[in-house]
């Protein structure tokens, strides 16, 4: 089996690439851009395969498509981060929906024979009423950001080329995934870098925070590349799916859950900067669908996802 990866040295893509070795008969390639972070996957050494390739080039992204004629293609790569979307709107669209564009351009062009497993976005729900949840996959979509909205497009641009083109695309909409690796811009990793930042003295004792009331459905990254690699192995060519814990923790849940995993003695502060525009008051997905089609579930508990996420940045 030969996959490609792109976004490998991202926090899921490096995750994934872990899994597919560990299953072994594995190939695993992945694209880098030039200025790429590479240390997520530095412990991979040469067991895994570098194409440089920015994907918003529609000829580089042909050219590494032709030459590996992978399987499976795993699409992960993208401007990820929220609150980076309302800055750079633009550039979240642009690298999101062009990128991926490319790469159904690129498979229908040198006729690949491969299955597409799109990473998609519980973001793009947005705006849930209290009577929607749990969020199945038939709920409406009212996108509240860019990177929301940029969601969309790729989701229903797979469903448009698998239905215009008969392309074998499978589209996962992962509710919030977090564990080590995971980038300190993010809740839990940023929860935790400041409690150990604090505990390393690197840090006054307190804490920086924004909305602490909005709940999000999180799941174990290692669980949800899991859920990943059966989109493509059991998934239905053209469907949808949820990928979740199905249960909800209010983010001030998760930083006293933290906190508790520290003998420092710490402040909690509101930082205004980190609260956004508009938020999305929960996140509480119904992955049903995707259990029942693939016998996918999570194993790993949010407490040891947390402490996970401690040790790493104690390691560091």
């Amino acid at each position: 089996m030969r996959v490609l990866i792109t976004g490998i040295t991202g926090f899921a893509g490096s995750h994934l690439a872990d899994y597919c070795l560990e299953r072994g008969g594995v190939e695993v390639h992945g694209t880098i851009r030039w200025r790429s972070r590479t240390e997520n996957i530095e412990h991979l050494g040469d067991r895994i395969t570098l194409h440089e390739c920015d994907l918003r080039d529609a000829s580089s992204t042909r050219d590494v498509v032709d030459s590996v004629a992978p399987d499976y293609i795993f699409h992960l790569a993208a401007q990820s981060f929220v609150p980076t979307s309302w800055r750079a709107p633009s550039e979240s669209l642009t690298t999101n929906v062009l990128g991926q564009l490319n790469i159904f351009e690129a498979v229908r062009k040198t006729g690949a024979k491969c299955r597409i497993q799109l990473a998609c976005s519980s973001e793009e729900y947005g705006m849930v009423h209290e009577n929607e949840v749990p969020i199945t996959e038939d709920n409406p979509l009212r996108p509240l950001s860019p990177y929301a909205v940029s969601k969309v497009s790729q989701d229903l641009l797979g469903y448009q080329y698998f239905m215009s083109y008969g392309m074998d695309v499978v589209r996962t909409r992962g509710f919030n995934h977090t564990g080590p690796r995971r980038g300190p811009v993010f809740v839990c990793s940023d929860f935790a870098k400041q409690i150990v930042d604090i505990e390393q003295g690197r840090r006054k004792p307190f804490i920086s925070v924004g909305n602490l009331e909005a709940k999000r459905d999180f799941t174990d990254v290692r669980d949800t590349v899991k859920a990943y690699y059966l989109a493509l192995e059991k998934g239905k060519p053209g469907e949808v799916y949820n990928i979740c814990q199905e249960k909800t923790w209010a983010i001030q849940e998760v930083l006293d859950l933290l906190l508790g995993m520290t003998d420092a003695k710490i402040e909690v502060k509101v930082d205004e900067a980190r609260l956004r525009p508009s938020d999305v008051p929960i996140l509480l997905g119904d992955c049903s669908r995707f259990r029942n089609d693939t016998g996918w579930k999570p194993t790993i508990p949010f407490e040891q996802t947390l402490g996970d996420i401690m040790d790493y940045w104690r390691g560091r």
